[in-house]
């Protein structure tokens, strides 16, 4: 099993580094950015977002050399401040453009239609940059996180973006709970993970 720890503020460049390589062929997350020349750069400045606001519940969780990375919502959170999500539409039209922004603001607004309302752990993003893809830290990081979370007696919470990651979500305790068809046709699995009895 790998070393994990609680990220700090100096780990975010390398963070924002491990998400943006994970994340930059995703089915659902590559076309979201369609400039293929600057998918890097928009993708990254989102990233840095989601990331350096979740730390601020100290569950942004990593390997020692942040190989990956894991950002966990814990119950009763939310993904940005209130302040970040009312200028969260000007943040996305400044980086990347209108109608960019529009497609990217589609699929949050579809995510979070279908989340749970009952209390749990989400796991934002799980990322595991692609010189390390493989190795097994992307999967070590999340069952140490796992065992954290069944030893408060919580759910957890995820939407799989990319179906080749269904089976090892599976294999870590998590059960499809429904579809989401997303306006390129890709579908993303929401996925449940009860509580340990």
């Amino acid at each position: 099993m790998p070393q994990v720890r609680v990220s700090t503020e100096a780990d975010i460049d390398a963070i924002v580094a491990t998400l943006t390589t994970a994340f930059l062929d995703d089915p659902l997350w590559g076309p979201a950015f369609p400039d293929r020349d600057r998918r890097a750069a928009q993708a990254a400045a989102l990233w840095r977002l989601c990331a350096t606001s979740a730390q601020r519940y100290d569950w942004v969780w990593v390997t020692d050399a942040v190989e990956s990375a894991a950002i966990w919502i814990p119950p009763g959170g939310t993904e940005l401040t209130e302040a970040e999500a009312a200028g969260l539409d000007d943040f996305l039209v400044d980086v990347c453009g209108r109608s960019t922004a529009d497609g990217i603001q589609a699929i949050l607004d579809q995510l979070e239609e279908h989340h749970p309302a009952e209390p749990h752990y989400y796991l934002s993003l799980l990322g595991t940059h692609t010189d390390h893809r493989g190795s097994g830290l992307g999967m070590g990081l999340l069952r140490q996180n796992l065992d954290r979370i069944d030893a408060v007696g919580m759910p957890a919470y995820l939407e799989s973006s990319n179906p080749a990651n269904n089976g090892r979500y599976a294999s870590a305790g998590f059960a499809p709970r429904d579809e989401i068809v997303t306006a390129s046709g890709h579908v993303v699995t929401t996925m449940w993970r009860p509580a340990a009895a």
